[in-house]
């Protein structure tokens, strides 16, 4: 039986942040970072409410002036152990949908996504019925077979068997590997409130146990974590919508 695909998009923007305080507001080609998500949800076809979750007062005006419900997220929720999962059922609860919608959580901090993510990832979420869908993006050169041990006498040893680098040394030899970029999570609320059976516990438990992907390519998804990731995402979006010329 496949799953709706009219969703609830959960925008998640958290004052702090750690390694770059501000992120979520911060000046971005013009705009502030949280707009590109938000506008990426307003003009997705299969999200028909948006909600944002924030403890941030420069967050919730910029989503309220964008048409936006806000939903106060709680000190608790809103401290740097708090989980995703747990703020995310918080405002799900304040809203608290029909159980068969399916469920989007975009995070505030990415500017850059394709505009068709989330429409990809609820069409697979409702063709499967799985319980949850995110978005993979290439590892590239940073690739598991290639990590490795650095010992305390400098030596190099394999992260992983015996031989060092699987003994590849171009990149077009190594096998496919993917990573979360954090571009989309789409999930059933069943998912999302812990309520599947025989799920192991632990942080992830809220995916569920059918788990699918959508993938990206190396560029099309920028996480803002670092004051580089800014100037990434800065250049891309400057050469997506170069400024006039006089």
């Amino acid at each position: 039986m496949t799953q709706p695909l009219d969703a609830i998009a959960i925008i998640l923007a958290r004052a702090g942040s750690k390694g770059l305080p501000g992120k979520n507001t911060a000046n971005i080609a013009g705009k502030p970072c949280l707009t590109y998500t938000i506008n990426h949800a307003l003009h997705s076809t299969h999200i028909k409410h948006t909600v944002l979750s924030t403890d941030c007062p420069h967050a919730a005006q910029i989503a309220t002036d964008l048409g936006v419900t806000i939903i106060d997220r709680p000190t608790h929720l809103a401290c740097d152990t708090a989980t995703i999962d747990d703020a995310a059922r918080h405002a799900l609860s304040a809203v608290n949908p029909p159980p068969s919608t399916p469920v989007v959580i975009l995070y505030a901090n990415i500017p850059i996504r394709p505009q068709d993510l989330s429409d990809r990832a609820l069409t697979l979420l409702s063709k499967t019925s799985c319980h949850s869908v995110q978005s993979y993006a290439p590892v590239g050169k940073y690739h598991p077979w290639w990590t490795v041990k650095l010992n305390s006498d400098a030596s190099v040893a394999p992260w992983q068997g015996q031989i060092l680098n699987h003994n590849i040394f171009r990149r077009q030899d190594l096998p496919p590997a993917h990573i979360p970029d954090g571009g989309i999570i789409a999930l059933t609320q069943p998912a999302l409130n812990l309520q599947l059976h025989n799920i192991p516990k632990g942080p992830h438990a809220f995916l569920g146990s059918d788990r699918r992907a959508i993938t990206t390519q190396l560029g099309q998804v920028i996480d803002i974590d670092s004051h580089i990731d800014l100037i990434v995402a800065q250049t891309i979006l400057e050469n997506q919508h170069p400024s006039p010329t006089c």
